[in-house]
């Protein structure tokens, strides 16, 4: 079986809690040629934020996804193509690995399991919010990560493995290793993407990269190079 996320290049991912630069509308970030826009945050994040960034996203022609930062913040909304859920497979607390997901199961009793998909995350910056969030020891060799992501892959069956630098531009040599370790895993990255160089440089090892940040810091120019960079890969 297929997956939309095998023909994407890139994505781009609104935080709700974040502000847009001024004059930059959520339309304008929809045309940027993105393959998906993916709407989610780890501070901050609401259902009301998201419903609002979702509804505002849904009158543009783009895939479009959720990715809920816990089981309160789930909009069920059928303009999204879908949800991403994370698993941090090197996340301190089990609660981030399969507890957060067992209370959104109890909770949404018709759970829409057709459009939902999870994301085997690596958070590899110590300093993210993510990180602390979920207790993860981010202190991972290339073979570490290589390891997770043949786990996620080979154990566990995840058809997204997302390595997440958050904030910071990653280890070029670790995205390789991990996408050197995977054969049927989309490998996304993300983190610190800040333009054309740094989006091509990711792209030649990831599926498929991830730009959020940039977005909200520098608009609508910026994000469009960085689509330009992953097609180019």
């Amino acid at each position: 079986m297929t997956t939309p996320w095998e023909d994407w290049n890139h994505i781009l991912k609104i935080d709700p809690d974040k502000d847009l630069p001024e004059g930059v509308t959520y339309g304008d970030l929809c045309a940027t040629g993105t393959d998906a826009v993916e709407v989610g945050g780890t501070m901050g994040i609401t259902e009301e934020n998201m419903s609002a960034v979702i509804e505002a996203c849904a009158e543009h022609d783009v895939a479009l996804y959720q990715e809920p930062s816990s089981p309160d913040v789930v909009v069920e909304d059928d303009a999204l193509d879908g949800y991403l859920i994370p698993t941090v497979f090197n996340a301190g607390s089990p609660f981030w690995i399969t507890g957060a997901h067992k209370e959104w199961v109890r909770l949404d009793t018709e759970l829409d399991w057709e459009r939902t998909a999870t994301e085997a995350y690596i958070v590899m910056n110590p300093d993210a919010d993510v990180a602390t969030y979920t207790e993860a020891d981010c202190d991972l060799s290339a073979e570490d990560v290589a390891s997770y992501a043949e786990v996620a892959e080979r154990m566990f069956g995840q058809e997204i493995v997302y390595l997440e630098y958050s904030g910071t531009f990653g280890d070029p040599s670790i995205v390789e290793a991990a996408a050197e370790a995977t054969d049927e895993s989309t490998l996304f990255y993300g983190g610190g993407i800040d333009g054309y160089d740094s989006a091509f440089r990711m792209a030649t090892h990831a599926d498929v990269i991830v730009v959020g940040n940039l977005a909200h810091e520098a608009g609508v120019d910026a994000v469009r190079d960085t689509v330009e960079a992953a097609n180019d890969a």
